[in-house]
C-alpha cells in the first residue's frame, strides 16, 4: 500500500509540473525541423505537453503533442532561392536585403494566415504556460505571448549576432562581431571595420525604417482581431517586441566567438544530437567497417541539393572522388550512372551515425550550424563549401580555428576541392585540432538538453523572469550614446559664447560712451 501510495504521490507532483508550451518553429527546413523536434522530444520527456507549429517535423503522432502542420509554408519560397547553379550564378543572393527580408516577413504572414493555425489563434479556450519561437529576422511572432498573456523565450539557431540579440539586450559592437551574413572572423581589419559598421547601419535602418511598417502591418492585421475578439486591447508592436524573457541560442563559444552576452541568453549549442547514436544501418555500417583509407562523407545539408550542381561540377566531382583511395559516401538526391567503386550515393543519409564512425576521416560539408555542430561534437574535420546565411562565417571560423578548410562553390570547385581534400588528409593538424576542440565542446556543467529544460521551467515559474530583463532595454538609443548630453554641452557652449559676445559689446559700448 505505502508503495502505491507513494506512485500516486509522485505521479500526482509530475502532472502538477506539467506544463503547456506553444513550440513555434515554422521555417520550411529540414535542418530547422531536426530543432524543433528536438524541443519537443525534451519537453516530453519531462511530462509536458506540446503544441507544435512545424513545416518540417518527421515526428510521429503521440499523446501530448498538437502538431500543426505548416509545410505549404515551402511555396513562399522563390524557385531559385536554394537552387545551387542560380546560387552560383547570381540569380539568389540572400545577403541583399530588399530580396531576403520581405521573403521572411511573407513566410511570418503566411504561417499566421494557415487554416489551421487561424483555428488554434481562435480558440479562446486555448492557454498556455510559455511560447518559444524561433526568430527569424523578425519579431512579429512575439504577439503570440500577447494574445495569450503568458512568457515569451526566443530561439536562435545560430550563433549570437547583433540583429538577434538587439531583440533582448543591445546589438553588438560591429567593431569585433560580424553580422550573421559576414564571411569575416576577429581581429578586423581598419577596412573590415568599417563594412561590418556599415553593414549593421544600413541594414538597421532597412528593417527599422524602410520595412518596418511592413511587419507592423502583419501584427496588427493578426492579432488584433484576436484580441479584440478576447476584449482586450492591442498592445503596439514596439512595445511587444522587446518583451522576450530569454533567447536559446543554438550556439557555442567553441564555434563562434566568446562573445559579450545578456544574462537572459543561454547557450544551448548542440542540444539537437542525442546521448546514444543510432545504430548505422547495416549496408552502411559494412562499408564503412570495410574502408581501409578511411570515408569522406559528403553533404550539402537538408535544404541544398547536390543534384542542383551544374551537370559539369557533378561529373567532375565524380571522377575526382573516383581517383581517391578514401571511400566517399555521397548524400546524393538522384541516381548516378558509372559510380565508381569507392563511391557510394546516398539519397539519404544518417549523418550523426556516420560522423560517429571512427573510420570518418572528412566531413565535406556546407558548413550548416548543425552540421559545424555535430562536426565538433563528433571531431571530424571539415572542409566548407558555403552558400549563404552563416555559412560562410562558419567556416571562416574552421579555418581561423585550424579544423577545416573553406573552398568557394564557384566553377573552379572540382579542382580546388581536391587540392582542399589532400591538405586535410596529408596534415595531421586538423584532426588534432578537431579533437581538441571536441573535447573543449564536451566539457560543460550540465547538457544543453538539460539546460534548455531548466530554463524554461524557470521562466514559467518565474512568470517571465523579469529580473533577467537588460536594462539597456530601458535606456533610449541616444541616452546610450550620450547625445542629449553633448547636445547640453553643445548648447551650454554656445550659451557661454553668446554671453561673453554680449559682454564685450557692453564693454565696448560702455568704454566707447566713456571716451566721447
Amino acid at each position: 500500500m505505502w508503495t502505491i501510495k507513494l506512485l500516486l504521490t509522485t505521479l500526482i507532483l509530475v502532472e502538477c509540473n506539467a506544463y503547456k508550451i506553444l513550440l513555434w518553429c515554422p521555417l520550411p527546413s529540414g535542418s530547422h525541423g531536426i530543432l524543433g523536434d528536438a524541443f519537443v522530444n525534451i519537453f516530453l520527456n519531462a511530462g509536458h505537453e506540446v503544441t507544435y507549429i512545424s513545416s518540417m517535423t518527421k515526428m510521429s503522432p503521440v499523446p501530448k503533442v498538437n502538431i500543426i502542420d505548416v509545410s505549404s509554408n515551402a511555396k513562399v519560397y522563390p524557385d531559385e532561392l536554394l537552387n545551387i547553379t542560380s546560387i552560383m550564378e547570381g540569380m539568389s543572393d540572400m545577403t541583399q536585403d530588399d530580396y531576403f527580408f520581405p521573403i521572411i516577413d511573407e513566410l511570418s504572414l503566411v504561417t499566421l494566415q494557415n487554416e489551421d493555425v487561424q483555428k488554434l489563434l481562435n480558440d479562446e479556450s486555448q492557454h498556455f504556460d510559455v511560447v518559444i519561437a524561433e526568430w527569424m529576422y523578425n519579431d512579429v511572432y512575439a504577439g503570440l505571448a500577447a494574445l495569450y498573456e503568458c512568457p515569451l523565450i526566443w530561439f536562435s539557431s545560430l550563433e549570437p549576432h547583433w540583429l538577434v540579440l538587439k531583440t533582448i539586450d543591445e546589438p553588438l559592437n560591429p567593431a569585433y562581431n560580424p553580422d550573421s551574413m559576414s564571411a569575416k572572423v576577429v581581429p578586423f581589419t581598419f577596412l573590415q571595420r568599417v563594412e561590418e559598421l556599415w553593414l549593421q547601419l544600413s541594414r538597421g535602418f532597412f528593417r527599422e525604417f524602410w520595412t518596418y511598417k511592413d511587419v507592423t502591418k502583419i501584427y496588427n492585421d493578426i492579432f488584433s482581431p484576436l484580441l479584440t475578439k478576447r476584449g482586450r486591447a492591442l498592445p503596439s508592436y514596439e512595445e511587444v517586441r522587446y518583451n522576450g524573457s530569454m533567447m536559446l541560442g543554438n550556439s557555442h563559444a567553441v564555434l563562434g566567438q566568446p562573445t559579450r552576452l545578456p544574462q537572459n541568453y543561454r547557450a544551448i549549442g548542440g542540444f539537437h544530437i542525442g546521448k546514444n547514436v543510432k545504430p548505422l544501418p547495416e549496408n552502411l555500417k559494412r562499408i564503412m567497417d570495410g574502408a581501409k583509407h578511411g570515408v569522406i562523407y559528403f553533404s550539402m545539408g537538408s535544404n541544398l541539393r547536390s543534384v542542383d550542381y551544374p551537370p559539369e561540377i557533378k561529373k567532375g566531382l565524380l571522377k575526382m572522388f573516383g581517383k581517391l583511395k578514401q571511400t566517399v559516401l555521397w548524400k546524393f538526391e538522384e541516381k548516378f550512372d558509372n559510380v565508381p567503386s569507392n563511391v557510394h550515393i546516398l539519397k539519404w543519409a544518417p549523418q550523426q551515425s556516420i560522423l560517429a564512425h571512427p573510420n570518418c576521416v572528412m566531413f565535406i560539408t556546407h558548413c550548416g550550424a548543425l552540421s559545424t555542430n555535430e562536426a565538433i561534437h563528433f571531431g571530424v574535420p571539415i572542409i566548407g563549401i558555403p552558400v549563404f546565411v552563416d555559412q560562410f562565417v562558419n567556416a571562416a571560423r574552421a579555418v581561423a580555428k585550424g579544423f577545416g578548410k573553406k573552398v568557394e562553390l564557384d566553377y573552379g570547385l572540382v579542382d580546388n576541392l581536391k587540392a582542399a581534400i589532400d591538405d586535410v588528409l596529408s596534415t595531421s593538424s586538423y584532426r588534432e585540432k578537431v579533437k581538441e576542440l571536441s573535447a573543449i565542446y564536451h566539457d560543460r556543467p550540465i547538457t544543453p538538453q538539460q539546460e534548455i529544460l531548466y530554463t524554461v521551467e524557470h521562466v514559467i515559474r518565474t512568470k517571465g523572469a523579469r529580473y533577467l530583463r537588460s536594462p539597456a532595454l530601458m535606456v533610449s538609443w541616444y541616452q546610450k550614446m550620450y547625445l542629449d548630453l553633448l547636445a547640453l554641452i553643445i548648447v551650454v557652449i554656445i550659451l557661454i559664447i553668446i554671453s561673453i559676445r554680449y559682454l564685450l559689446r557692453l564693454i565696448s559700448k560702455k568704454n566707447k560712451s566713456k571716451s566721447d
